[in-house]
């Protein structure tokens, strides 16, 4: 494989994992249920009838990014719950700093994003996620990665997601480098390998954290620190 003169990196069991913050979710509502009016149910059956059931449709999603709040505003009106918009922001954006709270950088990911730009690399972030991108970026100011690559870029800000190739080529353009320059780094087949291999790029999974092994024939790498 050629030296890369660009890593882009996926974000979600790429550079990082999660634990889902069950308890610090209650919390949350339970702190919230006076905005939500007197009849507001208990934040266990809100946890069951809104934020779960989110978890599950995230991955049902299109090559068309949703407008988050609208789909999160749906959410909570099959609860039952007509919520103003702007308190439904601030739910969001609390119920955000659980998850901002609860990520993990995987094993090695600051030290070889590090390693990379020592050598004159450009990387970036270039990753699906449907929430607002004020609260994606901060989670990289958190979690040190923002101050470790050249660009982040996420699909809420391109209005595609990949495999679609407007997000990919948004990212490669922050970078200023072509596609047949840059290497792409993921956990999934499709989003990872084949949607940037389309466009020219090179690309590896990397497997540490990846809900499936990558199939026969396609480079993929165990660790992040193999990258280097």
């Amino acid at each position: 494989m050629p030296v890369a003169e660009a890593v882009l990196f996926d974000y979600g069991l790429t550079l990082v994992t999660f634990s889902y913050p069950h308890r610090e979710l209650l919390e949350v509502l339970e702190r919230v249920r006076p905005w939500l009016g007197p009849d507001a149910p208990d934040p266990e059956t809100i946890l069951q009838k809104v934020l779960l059931p989110l978890e599950d449709e995230l991955d049902s999603f299109g090559e068309n990014e949703v407008v988050y709040m609208d789909f999160y505003q749906r959410a909570w009106r099959r609860a039952g719950l007509e919520v103003p918009r702007d308190v439904l922001y601030r739910i969001l954006d609390l119920e955000q700093r659980c998850w901002d709270r609860a990520v993990r950088l995987a094993p090695g990911a600051l030290e070889v994003l590090e390693a990379l730009r020592s050598r004159g690399t450009r990387t970036a972030v270039c990753s699906n996620a449907p929430f607002p991108p004020e609260m994606m970026h901060r989670q990289l100011e958190g979690n040190g990665i923002a101050q470790r690559v050249d660009a982040a870029v996420f699909s809420s800000e391109v209005g595609r997601r990949k495999p679609a190739p407007e997000l990919y080529l948004a990212a490669l353009a922050r970078l200023g480098v072509a596609p047949e320059n840059a290497l792409y780094v993921g956990d999934k087949l499709v989003e990872d390998y084949e949607g940037p291999r389309r466009l020219g790029m090179q690309a590896v999974l990397c497997t540490a954290h990846a809900r499936h092994p990558a199939p026969a024939g396609v480079p993929a790498i165990a660790t992040l620190a193999e990258l280097l």
